[in-house]
Order: structure tokens, then C-alpha cells, then sequence
């Protein structure tokens, strides 16, 4: 099978999607199409109520992101071509690859459309678009049929991937798909989840269900091209997928985009998202290429070409995709790889706070007194150190009994680290000190769930272990690795976990220079460049500065 190479894809990328068409009147018709067809949703999203989007976790494609997402697909000589759309909406994406492929310079005979749709309100918009689909195939000499199914995805899949005798695998199978999959947490005892379970997966998203199923669904060979949330790239919840996937499909592109509000503007979508082109094939190729732009209208799109063994190291039992979307990113990557130790070599843990507030509602204090306990929050980071009692709704004690010891430590030395980040914090990763020192005559000491707690076998840190690891934790290069793996502002244990750190001896080294007063970002990421990194730290020049200033340039986003 021919493939586009990366170089192609490159040239095809900094050229508008239908330009240099030999026959220029196809132009027009092309246009019109998608005019057409994003016409039709935006009329068909002013009707759909949000809590109806919210409720199916689907927000319709954009023209602009559509016809990014087609491009992706490599040029290759098909007779005949089999296209899956999952979850299709008006068939914006639809449009988007017949448009492309009326683009090539040599046709396909026949295209078979098979579009999936339950919400009723879009299917009358879906056979408009699929109808002037099959108009314009026609007009360039393909025949075209098409099929909506106005039934779950996800069952229908499990049937069709179920082995029968009278079965011809390849004729239940397509050479394309393309999908926007919905966006919906899925129950663990739900009937999707159970679905989902027949085909060995277990996920907590229905978008990554959307995508395994899919890409089951492909014959070798089949190309996928799907935009996602980026949450699936690290972390536990998504491992399964991530395995089963990578284990059947090789990447081939991913586009990020740098704002994350900017592919779904209109939907109020705040979700990091990741355009991702896959080949199902086991072989994998020896590169990936990383494509980025602001938002989905940009025009100024930028690539990189990494190895595939860095976008997904082949000994990463996690097997996170790592995606580095240009040189600084990488110099940023490979300055923190150069960090000795795992935190298991140092001999320290991290562990998410065990108090559960709700939970144990009928101990909790507004300030303290006689048989309780500090309890601290995130609201109780302040400048690098814990401010307790502070001034806020938030209970600040916790009543010291049989009941609550469990969800108690000693009060020792830890360093804490928010699990989520407010907007008005400019960083992921926020490290405070816990020094017990001030917080005396108290045995004991509770973390709101909210937090990780860094320690040692369950006990407390050394002091200055404890301010070198804050220090650390808090530089902008942990900072701008962190974002670079992470398309969300939640910092779970595990991530903390995965982090490269340094050595005890470096950590004490770094938590001498650091006194009562924590010092600034700048001294911070001084103090780690020279104790850390062995380099002169130049202001403006050093990587991670560079990194920072960037992104204070863009607009802080939430989730």
C-alpha cells in the first residue's frame, strides 16, 4: 500500500485543503459543499439545547477543523472506499473527506458511507449533507451510497466484532473513519461500560470507547483520523486504551492546538484537544509527525518530526503518548531525562490526601479547638509554605477520634501539591512546604483530598529534603514538562509519580539555599538551573524562560 510521505503532508499543510486543482471549476463546488454543510450546523446547533449536547457529550465540527482533519488522510489508490463516521452530527466531517478525496487526482470507483446518528434532531440535517455528498461524487464520476444507522454505536459494534461462521471479516470492515467522538464519563456498572467490556476495554470516557471500537472496526490497513480530548495521552484512568490501541494502530500525525477553547469556540468547550491520524498496522513508523496551530481557523500552522520511540518510549509500561510539539519543548524534555532518579530510588512516596470532606462531614471544625486537628486545604497554600488558620469557608480542623485517626498523619515535614489548579494560577504544578515546626502542639495532621502528599514510608520528610523537592516541583521546567504530557489541569499521584527527580544529595543541596521565606519563581528556577542542571542560568535565553514567556503570552484556559 502506498503512503504520503511526511514531506507531502508538510507541503499539503502550509497550502489551502482545495487549492491548485488543475480544473479549477471543481473549486467552486467543493466550496459550496462545505458552505452548505456548515450552514446546516450552525442552524442545527441553535436548535439543539445545551443540556442536550451535555447530555450525548457531542459538540459539532466546525469546517475549518473538518477540512484540517480530512487532510490527514494519506492519498492512497483506492478502488473502492468504505468510510465509518461514529458519531456523524450534521456530517460536517462527512462532507469534510468526500470533498477531499473529489480533491485527488485520481478517483476511487465507490465510496460507502456508513453514518451513526441517534439524536433526531440531526438526522434530517445528516441526510441533507450526505445527499449533496453523493450530488457532488457524482458530478466527478463516483458512485456513492450511504447508510445511516440511528442506533448506539457502541452495541452495534460489539455485534458486528462478534466472530460468526457465516462472517466475511473484510466486508464488515472499512478502510476509513473519521470521528468526533462524544465527550461523556461513563458509570462503571452502566450497559456501555459492560458493552465496552466485550470488547476488552475497560475506560471511565465514551470517547476512547468511540475510538478502540473504530479502530476494531478497520480492515489492516485502515486509516482513522478522530479529535478527542488530549486526557487520554497519560495518566491511569486510560491505560487499558491507550495499550489496546497502540497495540493495533500506528500514529502517524497528531495536531495540537494551542488555545483550548479555540476548536469549539461556539460550544463553550474548554477541553485541550488533539487531532490524532492513526494506520492500522502493528509495524510502527519511524517517525511521527507533530503538527500545531492557535485554533482551528489559524493559518500559521507549525511541524515537527520526532521519532516514534519518543512520542511513545517502547519501555514505558504506561505506554503515555508524549507528545513534543517543537525544539524548545524538546530541549525542555530532554534537560529533564538527564535527572537521575525515580522517586522510588530517592525512597519517598507520593499518596493523595485521605480526608474526603463530605464523608466525614460530622467531624469537621471551622477553627480549632480542644480534640482536634489541623486540616488543611488548598486554599491554605501560601507563598511556598502552609498559612493555618486562614480566613476561609473552608473547614479548618478535624476532630482527633477512633473514627478519623485513619485518615490522619503524623504531624511531620511533607511537601503538598494542589491535584488542581485554580485560573488564576499560571502553573500545574503548585508545591507548598508543610513544615510541622509551625504548627505546633498537634500529633497529628489532615489532608483534604484535594492534595498530594509527598513522604517517607508514611512518615514525614527531612526539612530541607522537603524545601529542595518544593523547590523543584515548583520550577518552570517541571512546570513546562509537566504541560507537555498533560491536556488538563488535574496533577495526579501517578503523575507526580512518573516524574523524573534528583538525587537526595541535589535535593539538600537545592533546600539549603531556601530559608523561611520561599523565594521568587525567578531565584527559584536560578537555584535549580545552577544546583540541578549544572548551567549558568542566563535570563532570557535558558529554555524553560523561553517556554514560561510563551505561554504568559497566551490566554490561561481551564478545564
Amino acid at each position: 500500500m502506498f503512503q504520503a510521505s511526511s514531506k507531502q503532508f508538510v507541503e499539503n499543510l502550509n497550502k489551502p485543503l482545495f487549492d491548485g486543482l488543475p480544473y479549477g471549476h471543481i473549486n467552486s463546488y467543493i466550496k459550496n459543499l462545505l458552505q452548505e454543510v456548515d450552514h446546516l450546523r450552525v442552524v442545527a446547533s441553535q436548535k439543539q439545547e445545551q443540556q442536550q449536547k451535555e447530555t450525548l457529550g457531542q459538540f459539532l465540527t466546525n469546517a475549518a477543523v473538518s477540512e484540517l482533519m480530512a487532510m490527514m488522510f494519506d492519498k492512497v489508490n483506492f478502488s473502492e472506499i468504505s468510510l465509518l463516521d461514529a458519531g456523524a452530527g450534521v456530517g460536517s466531517l462527512l462532507a469534510a473527506f468526500v470533498a477531499n478525496v473529489c480533491n485527488w487526482r485520481q478517483y476511487p470507483g465507490y465510496i460507502k458511507i456508513v453514518a451513526y446518528e441517534i439524536d433526531p434532531v440531526l438526522i434530517g440535517y445528516l441526510q441533507k449533507t450526505l445527499a449533496l455528498c453523493v450530488s457532488e461524487c457524482q458530478r466527478v464520476g463516483i458512485t456513492c451510497d450511504y447508510e445511516i444507522r440511528d442506533r448506539d454505536f457502541i452495541a452495534d459494534a460489539v455485534k458486528l466484532l462478534q466472530p460468526s461462521l457465516f462472517d466475511k471479516p473484510d466486508e464488515l470492515r472499512f478502510t476509513h473513519a473519521i470521528l468526533n467522538p462524544p465527550y461523556l464519563k461513563i458509570n462503571a456498572n452502566s450497559k456501555v461500560r459492560e458493552l465496552l467490556r466485550a470488547l476488552g476495554l475497560e475506560t471511565s470516557n465514551l470517547y476512547t470507547g468511540f475510538m478502540a471500537a473504530a479502530a476494531q472496526l478497520l480492515q489492516p490497513g485502515g486509516e482513522l483520523v478522530t479529535i478527542s480530548p488530549r486526557s487520554f495521552c497519560n495518566g491511569p484512568y486510560f491505560r487499558d486504551f491507550r495499550k489496546m490501541f497502540l497495540a493495533q494502530m500506528a500514529l502517524r500525525q497528531i495536531h495540537l492546538f494551542e488555545s483550548r477553547h479555540k476548536a469549539f469556540s461556539h460550544d463553550s468547550v474548554l477541553q485541550e484537544t488533539v487531532i490524532l491520524h492513526a494506520i492500522k498496522q502493528k509495524q510502527k513508523h519511524n517517525s511521527v509527525l507533530v503538527s500545531t496551530s492557535l485554533g482551528s481557523d489559524d493559518d500559521l500552522i507549525t511541524t515537527h518530526s520526532l521519532a516514534y520511540t519518543e512520542i511513545v518510549h517502547p519501555d514505558d509500561a504506561e505506554q503515555f503518548i508524549r507528545i513534543i510539539p517543537d525544539t524548545v519543548s524538546q530541549e525542555v524534555v530532554q534537560q529533564i531525562a538527564n535527572l537521575p532518579c525515580t522517586l522510588k530510588d530517592i525512597g519517598l512516596s507520593v499518596s493523595t490526601g485521605r480526608v474526603v470532606d463530605f464523608r466525614a462531614k460530622e467531624y469537621l471544625r471551622l477553627s480549632l479547638e480542644e480534640n482536634t486537628v489541623p486540616l488543611i486545604y488548598p486554599v491554605n497554600f501560601s507563598l511556598g509554605y502552609i498559612e493555618h488558620p486562614k480566613a476561609t469557608r473552608k473547614h479548618q480542623a478535624l476532630v482527633y477520634t477512633k473514627e478519623t485517626a485513619s485518615l490522619l498523619v503524623d504531624n511531620e515535614h511533607y511537601v503538598l501539591t494542589k491535584r488542581f489548579t485554580t485560573k488564576e494560577e499560571k502553573k500545574r504544578v503548585v508545591a507548598v512546604v508543610y513544615d510541622a515546626n509551625r504548627h505546633l502542639g498537634y500529633s497529628h495532621v489532615g489532608f483534604e483530598n484535594h492534595i498530594n502528599y509527598f513522604h517517607k514510608c508514611g512518615r514525614g520528610l527531612d526539612i530541607t529534603i522537603a524545601r529542595g523537592l518544593a523547590a523543584y516541583l515548583n520550577s518552570s521546567l517541571v512546570d513546562a514538562y509537566f504541560r507537555l504530557f498533560n491536556g488538563h489541569t488535574q496533577v495526579n499521584a501517578t503523575d507526580l509519580r512518573n516524574l523524573p527527580y534528583p538525587t537526595i544529595e541535589q535535593l539538600v543541596s537545592l533546600g539549603l539555599k531556601i530559608g523561611d521565606n520561599f523565594p521568587s519563581q525567578q531565584e527559584v528556577d536560578q537555584l535549580v538551573t545552577k544546583e540541578l542542571l549544572c548551567i549558568t542560568f542566563q535570563p532570557g535565553t535558558n529554555s524553560t524562560t523561553i517556554k514560561s514567556r510563551i505561554d504568559e503570552a497566551l490566554p490561561l484556559e481551564e478545564n
